[in-house]
C-alpha cells in the first residue's frame, strides 16, 4: 500500500529550512550551503552559477560577490533572482525566489574581514569575470597584495565587493519519495510576515 502521509509540514518554512540545512551539514561531504544562483541578462537570457549561502532568516538569504562581475552586473541591472539547494545525500531540494537588496557596508566589511587573509587577498586581486592573459598574472597580483598587507593581517574591502540579500516571495520544498511519487510544498509570502502553503503535484 502506498504511504499517503505528508512528510513536509505546512508550518513555518524558515524553521523547516533551518532543520533541513542543519541535516545537510551532517550528511553532505562538501559545502552544504552551496546553492545555484539564477539571474537573467539584460536580454532576458538565463544565467546560473554556484555560490555559497552566508546568512539566512526571515529577512532573507545572503551571499557575497564582486559587484563588477557578470553576476554582479546582472543583479544590479535586474535585482531579482532564484536560488536552488540540492542536497543529494538527503534527496531533497529547496527553491527560493524573490527580489534582492544590497547588504550594508558594515555587513560587507564584517563578512569580508571574517574570511581567511589569503581569501581576502584573492578577492581584492581579482577582476572577476574579465579576461585574464595567464594565471601567472593573477598569482603575481595576489603575491603583491599579500606582501603589501601582510603586516596588517587584513585587506581593505574593495568597494565593489559586496553582498546581496534575497527576500523570499516563494519557497518550495521537494522531497524524494519511493517510486518517484515525490512530495512538493510551496510557500508564498504576502509581504507582511504571513505565508500560505500549497501542496503541489510532483
Amino acid at each position: 500500500m502506498i504511504d499517503s502521509s505528508e512528510a513536509i509540514p505546512a508550518s513555518d518554512p524558515f524553521a523547516l529550512f533551518d532543520a533541513w540545512i542543519a541535516e545537510a551539514w551532517e550528511s553532505e561531504p562538501n559545502d552544504a550551503n552551496a546553492m545555484a544562483l539564477a539571474t537573467a541578462t539584460p536580454g532576458a537570457a538565463p544565467s546560473v552559477r554556484m555560490v555559497l549561502l552566508k546568512g539566512h532568516g526571515p529577512d532573507g538569504f545572503v551571499f557575497y560577490t564582486n559587484a563588477q562581475s557578470r553576476k554582479g552586473g546582472e543583479l544590479l541591472a535586474n535585482p531579482q533572482a532564484a536560488l536552488l539547494f540540492h542536497w543529494k545525500s538527503l534527496r531533497r531540494q529547496v527553491r527560493i525566489e524573490g527580489p534582492l537588496t544590497e547588504v550594508t557596508a558594515e555587513e560587507a566589511d564584517a563578512y569580508f574581514h571574517s574570511r581567511p587573509f589569503v581569501s581576502q587577498v584573492g578577492s581584492a586581486a581579482s577582476d572577476q569575470s574579465r579576461p585574464l592573459d595567464s594565471r601567472a598574472t593573477y598569482v603575481a597580483r595576489v603575491e603583491a597584495l599579500e606582501a603589501q598587507y601582510q603586516a596588517a593581517g587584513e585587506v581593505p574591502r574593495p568597494p565593489h565587493w559586496t553582498g546581496f540579500r534575497l527576500a523570499p516571495q516563494a519557497m518550495e520544498f521537494w522531497l524524494d519519495r519511493p517510486n518517484r511519487l515525490h512530495e512538493r510544498r510551496r510557500f508564498t509570502f504576502d509581504g507582511a510576515g504571513g505565508s500560505t502553503s500549497t501542496l503541489l503535484y510532483p
